[in-house]
This record gives C-alpha cells, sequence and structure tokens, in this order.
C-alpha cells in the first residue's frame, strides 16, 4: 500500500465516520441522558463493533479478490458510486438529527455492549466495508497486511469519532439540536463525501 492510497483511506474514513447514523445517534443519546460518564463506554462498544463488523466483510473481500480480478474491479466501480450517492444522500438531508436523550441509567458493560451489538449487526455496515475497501486494495501487495492496517486504522478512528461525538452532545446540547449546524455539517460532509468517492476511483496503489 502506498502512502497516497493510506493517506485517502483515512481521510475518506474519517469523512465517513463523522456522518451521523444509528451507531452515532445511539452514542448521541447516552450522552445527552447520562452525560460525559457515557462517553468511554459507548466509544468502546463502537470500537469493537466496527472492528467485528470490518473483519467479517474483509473475509468477503479477499475471496473476491482471489476468485476473480475482474469482478473485484467491478466492485471497486460499484462501491466509488455508493460513495458517491452517499454524499448526495447526506447533502439533500436537511437540518434534522432524530435523536432522544436515554434517561434510564445503565451500567458501562450494558452500554458497551449496546453499542456493540448496534454496529456490529447493522447488515449496512458489513455491505458498506464491502464496498469501500476494495477502492484502497493493491493487488501486488499480500492482503492480509493491508487488511490489518485497514482494520486497526478505521477502529482507532471510529473510537475517537465516537468520543468526539459524546463529549460533544455532553457539553453542548444545543447544538446538537440547531437545524442550521446540522444542514451545514449534513451538506459539508455530503460534499466531501462526493469528492472522497471520485478520488478512490482515480488512485493509482
Amino acid at each position: 500500500m502506498t502512502l497516497e492510497a493510506f493517506l485517502a483511506f483515512t481521510a475518506a474514513t474519517a469523512i465517513l465516520l463523522v456522518i451521523p447514523g444509528p451507531t452515532i445517534l445511539l452514542v448521541v443519546s447516552y450522552a445527552l441522558g447520562q452525560g460525559w460518564r457515557s462517553a468511554l463506554p459507548t466509544a468502546i462498544g463502537v470500537a469493537l463493533g466496527d472492528f467485528t463488523a470490518m473483519t467479517l466483510s474483509l473475509f468477503g473481500v479477499g475471496a473476491l479478490l482471489m476468485a476473480s480480478a475482474t469482478l473485484f474491479t467491478i466492485l471497486k466501480w460499484a462501491g466509488a458510486a455508493y460513495l458517491i450517492y452517499l454524499g448526495i444522500k447526506l447533502f439533500r438531508s436537511g437540518g434534522s438529527l432524530d435523536v432522544k436523550p436515554v434517561t434510564v441509567d445503565k451500567k458501562a458493560i450494558t452500554m458497551i455492549g449496546h453499542a456493540w451489538l448496534v454496529t456490529a449487526l447493522n447488515p449496512k455496515s458489513i455491505t458498506f466495508f464491502v464496498a469501500f475497501v476494495p477502492q484502497f486494495v493493491n493487488h501486488a501487495l499480500p492482503f492480509a497486511n493491508q487488511a490489518a492496517i485497514f482494520v486497526a486504522t478505521f477502529v482507532v478512528l471510529a473510537f475517537a469519532n465516537a468520543l468526539g461525538y459524546a463529549f460533544i452532545a455532553s457539553r453542548a446540547r444545543g447544538m446538537v439540536g440547531n437545524p442550521r449546524t446540522i444542514r451545514l455539517f449534513n451538506r459539508t460532509g455530503g460534499s466531501l463525501l462526493v469528492g472522497a468517492g471520485i478520488a478512490t476511483v482515480a488512485i493509482r496503489h
């Protein structure tokens, strides 16, 4: 894997992670209801969930890489198109963030398990990783080594992202419910996601 490809993967991952999905909504819900003390347990659960989903997905990516170079290339182009589609969808999503505080007091282990289940067992996550990761795979290098780098990078960024969301939600609750802020956030993230989809097609590994 070239440095260019690694940096592109890291940048695209960072953009994708900040987009509010079921996992982030769960993190924000806990933070709104229980404050900063929920941040570490939920972030750990998110990291474990992403590790589970991504590891399962990479088995599929590796199988496709071994089975057919043509099929793998088709998947790469489909994945790039999927990124662009997600970007357009996010850009047009407006200024709403449907999230409610979790006010019931829960233990840390319960929050970890809940965040893990929501993240790992979301079928869209596994499908997404299968479409996303091939954009950055170098056919000339051992797949297992690249997969380890992908997983480690994604999990670290996912943990930091969840922790950051929990902190913002617990300290700046008004920002979470501000339609103008959410709209600006969605449009910026959507534009960057479209750019990431276009850029991945042009990357030379």
